[in-house]
């Protein structure tokens, strides 16, 4: 394989997560609104968390299904497959009137996600091995942001200028949801053989660091508000008024944007310790967000917030690739999703039903889960180090 395909294959991938972040973070940005505008209570906005849970377990199937069959077409076809799905239920949302309608669409898009994440990850860490990983899916993830600013941002226009219709505002979203697929296509046509399975037919195993390391990002998960009980929030406080939901997304994702590429290049200098910060800068997003009294908390919660996840997306799917074989990559992708959303989804439904009862109960509960966190980061750091003499 030629260095040039390897790299546009890089480019093309990076394209593709700019228009498909474009759709869905667009998506995202006024989701907990528009189910407050469908009816929705905010255990029902809190259950948004149910399809990132469902996503994860997606992953699960996709790593496994990639694992076991072991062949290029097969890694292609989970890609392809699940980026059609992902982007398509977007845009239907302009066709739902009702809560439960809307559910099944988060649902089904955050299926596509799941599917292909593992196998576009485990072609993810070939194509950027010779680049630096670390900057390489620090730039994917930069790339990504780009989408998840321009996605928002679009749909506060949106917002602002057809007085909050949602329906049209989430129609418009097909546009870059079609790009991103004519992209992928071109990812495609220059990687078609995926190495890990080209130069082994074996699956490797999963040691003691790569659980260490999932157990905490579960912790971390848990006590890590997910957006759509964020929106909910700023929709039923009206400290902000509608249209300023997006915003104040568009600031987390400026901050995600922000953050990726240097944490990516630090990773390659540091190695994993670039993580240990983030279930600290978890702990400090909720009672920023809940005791707000005006727009400047607001924001500050927001940068918190879209750091961690710059972090997250970046060097924790890096840590993945450096603690399992290539030949493992595939499951431990999928493991490692299937735990971190299961984590992130109760950890969300206990804060949406701690929400109705007091906000410091929501607070309380997530300075414990984050202070767990930071322990079991430590000592996978720790572990880490040590690893090799």
């Amino acid at each position: 394989m030629s260095r040039s395909k390897i790299f546009i294959t890089f480019i093309a991938l990076c394209v593709v997560s700019l228009l498909a972040d474009m759709t869905y973070e667009g998506c995202r940005s006024i989701l907990g609104a528009y189910f407050e505008v469908l009816g929705a209570t905010a255990l029902i906005a809190g259950l948004i968390s149910v399809g990132e849970f469902i996503s994860y377990v997606m992953r699960g199937v996709g790593g496994f299904i990639a694992g076991a069959l072991r062949s290029s077409k097969v890694y292609w076809g989970l890609i392809f497959s699940g980026y059609a799905i992902n982007l398509i239920a977007v845009p239907l949302l302009a066709l739902a009137g009702n809560w439960p309608l809307a559910l099944a669409l988060v649902i089904a898009e955050r299926i596509g996600k799941g599917l292909r994440t593992p196998a576009r990850d485990v072609v993810l860490a070939e194509v950027t091995e010779g680049m630096g990983r670390g900057k390489g899916f620090g730039l994917h993830e930069l790339m990504d942001q780009v989408g998840a600013v321009s996605g928002p941002l679009v749909v506060m226009v949106s917002l602002k200028l057809t007085g909050n219709n949602y329906s049209y505002t989430y129609a418009i979203l097909a546009f870059p949801a079609l790009a991103a697929l004519l992209m992928l296509a071109v990812a495609y046509r220059n990687y078609p053989s995926v190495r890990a399975v080209e130069t082994s037919r074996h699956g490797g195993s999963l040691g003691k660091l790569f659980w260490l390391f999932t157990v905490s990002v579960a912790l971390l998960s848990m006590g890590y508000i997910h957006w759509g009980l964020v929106a909910y929030y700023l929709k039923s406080s009206s400290i902000i008024p509608d249209y300023m939901v997006a915003t104040m997304y568009v600031v987390a994702m400026l901050a995600d944007a922000a953050v990726a590429y240097p944490a990516g290049y630090l990773y390659d200098r540091i190695g994993p310790k670039t993580v240990v910060v983030t279930p600290l800068l978890a702990m400090a997003v909720v009672p920023t967000l809940l005791l707000a009294s005006d727009v400047s908390h607001i924001i500050v919660a927001s940068i918190l917030w879209g750091i961690v996840m710059g972090i997250y997306e970046t060097n924790m799917r890096v840590i993945i690739a450096d603690v399992a074989t290539p030949e493992s990559r595939a499951y431990a992708y999928g493991l490692y999703g299937l735990i971190f959303g299961g984590a992130w989804t109760a950890g969300n439904v206990i804060m949406g039903a701690l929400y109705e009862l007091s906000a410091t109960y929501v607070i309380t509960y997530t300075l414990i889960a984050e202070t767990l966190a930071l322990a079991a980061t430590a000592a996978f750091v720790v572990k880490f180090r040590n690893r090799r003499p």
